[in-house]
């Protein structure tokens, strides 16, 4: 009982120590630049407490010190989180039209997908004239292996990176999902040739798509850019001709994101 006290008493120090820690740079946000006495004061904590936060976070570049009289400011690695965010707002921002666009052309369900983990995630959406709205896919996480948005991606990952992200046993979900990771990796060396991948009634009966590579102002693929529909209407026959609109409207989403490839 006594070593499940110190663990639990361990445990409390540690959220109180990230709670201060949260508390400082939200003092230091507030007033511009501050000092160990000052956020001293606004925690109501001894000043050798705060040192001891400032230097951590300082050492993760969360603060800097500035030369007058030993002030602090927020350093460059809550730019670097808040970049994070934004990018993914502005990818959905930049994305949006080409969505848009894409779904009256192609008269299909459009989606822009992001990986997360073995899954994507759909974070942009429009829907088509022909397309029959029966549920977003906004917000919704589906597995990469089956998904045409998903093979963009992971066609992207180092052959090790891919097999550590997928496992080795792939989920079946109908007759035609892959669920070898050899006949994955292979299908993904075509996503790579062609630039673009489809999907067969691998999810869901009856649906298939197709999907092509977004690209951020690095060349990094960020997104998939997906256009999805019943498999009477987006039949296999009409995938080469719909990857090329996907490609284009792709194209133009990286081009808006500062891709000059």
């Amino acid at each position: 009982m006594a070593k499940q006290g110190v663990e639990d008493n361990g445990r409390t120090a540690a959220v109180q120590s990230v709670d201060r820690a949260l508390l400082v740079m939200e003092i230091i946000a507030k007033l511009g630049q501050a000092g160990v006495t000052e956020i001293a004061a606004e925690l109501g904590v001894h000043k050798s407490t705060v040192s001891r936060l400032i230097a951590v976070l300082e050492s993760r570049g969360y603060v800097e010190q500035l030369s007058e009289r030993g002030k602090y400011r927020l350093g460059f690695s809550i730019v670097r989180l808040a970049g994070s965010t934004s990018a993914q707002v502005d990818l959905v921002g930049q994305s949006q039209s080409a969505c848009n666009a894409l779904a009256i052309e192609a008269g299909e369900t459009t989606n822009l997908a992001v990986l997360d983990g073995s899954r994507i995630i759909n974070i942009a959406e429009a829907h088509g004239p022909g397309s029959i709205a029966l549920r977003s896919w906004v917000g919704q996480s589906c597995p990469a292996h089956a998904t045409s948005s998903g093979k963009v991606l992971l066609a992207d990952l180092e052959p090790g990176e891919m097999r550590k992200r997928v496992g080795a046993k792939l989920e079946a979900f109908t007759a035609n999902t892959l669920t070898r990771v050899a006949d994955l990796a292979a299908q993904l060396v075509a996503v790579r040739e062609n630039g673009w991948a489809d999907v067969r009634e691998e999810l869901e009966i009856g649906l298939n798509a197709v999907a092509a590579p977004v690209y951020d102002s690095t060349g990094a693929v960020v997104a998939a850019l997906s256009v999805s529909g019943p498999a009477y209407r987006l039949s296999p026959d009409r995938f080469a001709d719909v990857a090329q609109l996907t490609i284009a409207s792709a194209a133009d989403i990286s081009r808006r994101l500062g891709y000059l490839g």
